[in-house]
Order: C-alpha cells, then structure tokens, then sequence
C-alpha cells in the first residue's frame, strides 16, 4: 500500500484509534507550510479569501486541468502572511488547509493501482506520547478529534465542489494564462508567471443557458470573486513593502 502525502505535507499515515497527536494552536502555522507562497482553495472559501489574496488557478499538465490556489507572495515561496513567530496574521483569512493540519483526506495505492476511497490521515511527526487522545478507551470521538473531524470532512467535500468547478471551467475553455509584474519602488521588477484567470470576454460569450447553469451551481459567482481578487496583488506588494520598511511600489500590470 501506497500513501502520497498531499501537498505541503511531508509524511503521512493513517489515523489510528489508540495514537496520541499534537494539535497546532492558535493559527500558529506548521514549519512546512510557512514557505508555501500558495495553498487550494475550497469553494466556499473564495469569498473570506477574496478580502486577502489574489485567487488564480494553477495547472500541472499544460492547461488539461487546474487547481484554484490562493496566493501569499509574489516571490517563490514567500508568504506574507506568516510572522517570525510561525503566526499566520490575525487580521487576515486563515485557510482551511492551514487549519486542518496535521491532519488530512487522502488516497491510497494499492499495487499501482488508485483506489476510490479517501483514507483519513495524520502528519506522522505529529504522532507523540505527548499529544492529545482523540478516542477515548472504547474508540469513541473526544472533543478534539469532534472538531477537527468536523473541519476535515467538511473541507474535503467543499474541495471536490472546486474540483469539479475547476472541471467545468476547463472543458469550457474559458481559462487563459496570464502574468503579473511589479517593479518595487528602487527593485528590479517582479513576474509571476505560471498562472490562469478566467477570460471575461470568453465568459460573457458562453450560450445563456450554459451562464444560468453555472449561475445556479455558484461556478459563475466564484468566478467573479476569482476576478475581483487579482486586484490583491498590488495588496501584496504593500505588505511586501511593508515589511521590508517601504512605503510605496509601483502599479503592477496583468498581461
């Protein structure tokens, strides 16, 4: 059997009853995580996300299909929005992916093969005889493990509704690639390249019936979030100035 961690995660294994896990706190954010400069979005998220971060869909297969991600930087592995302290910032959007860790929903290979089913599992240096029980002695659910259950199930399922969007959008070949530059105030310019949005042009030029149905399903509402977040990147930019003690960048540009 073959278990592949999911991304930003780094060893996994199933959860068991009788292990003890330590639990993050707070939005103190995994030391894995804390140089991701993107993380998936589920569908339900891009309205809290559309406040802090840019929404862009990335693909790993040349365009054939795409995963919606929330930006954090517009340097390589940069997150912005994670302090000395391994704090995610408190005036901004924790993510569901951040929140549901250590643990997660994954699939399992058995023989090569992929199977259907979603295996629950923990990061494996999190298991310790010093954390929490999530089962008490006759295997039922303690708090801990109710609430973080809760989070996890839920997500997975809101994540395959953005898989399935992000499916429609694909076969309706309404994602064109773009790129984002800046040039901070003294810098050389930054580009981020590798990056999709979806086309308003193509989008408007959909048949009516096919916009009602996506208006229905709530893909055509999240697209209009996505769009309305790139304007988060000239955000970026000034918190990235911000922090390097900067008070002014120059207007970026989406090609």
């Amino acid at each position: 059997m073959e278990i592949k961690p999911p991304y930003g995660y780094q060893d996994i294994v199933p959860l068991v009853k009788t292990q003890k896990v330590r639990l993050n706190e707070g939005r103190m954010v995994p030391a894995a995580f804390r140089g991701l400069g993107a993380l998936p979005l589920s569908f339900s998220e891009f309205a809290a996300a559309l406040r802090d971060y840019p929404i862009t869909f990335i693909s790993g297969d040349q365009g054939r299909s795409f995963i919606a991600m929330a930006l954090f930087g517009v340097e390589p592995r940069q997150n912005l929005f994670v302090g000395t302290d391994g704090q995610w910032d408190a005036a901004s959007y924790l993510p569901a992916y951040v929140r549901r860790h250590p643990f997660c929903m994954t699939r399992v290979s058995v023989d090569g093969k992929e199977q259907n089913e979603r295996v629950a599992c923990v990061e494996k240096s999190a298991v310790a005889a010093d954390g929490s029980s999530l089962f008490d002695a006759q295997g039922q659910d303690l708090p801990a493990w109710q609430a973080q259950s809760k989070l996890l199930f839920e997500f997975e399922n809101d994540l395959a509704r953005t898989e399935e969007m992000t499916r429609r959008l694909a076969e309706l070949q309404v994602l064109e690639p773009f790129t984002a530059q800046a040039t901070p105030t003294g810098e050389q310019p930054l580009t981020l390249t590798g990056m999709y949005r979806v086309s308003e042009e193509k989008l408007h030029a959909l048949p009516a019936d096919t916009l009602k149905t996506l208006a229905q399903n709530g893909i055509l509402a999240r697209c209009y979030l996505h769009l309305l977040s790139l304007g988060n990147f000239q955000r970026l930019l000034g918190r990235r100035a911000a922090l390097r003690g900067k008070s002014t960048v120059d207007p970026k540009t989406l090609n």
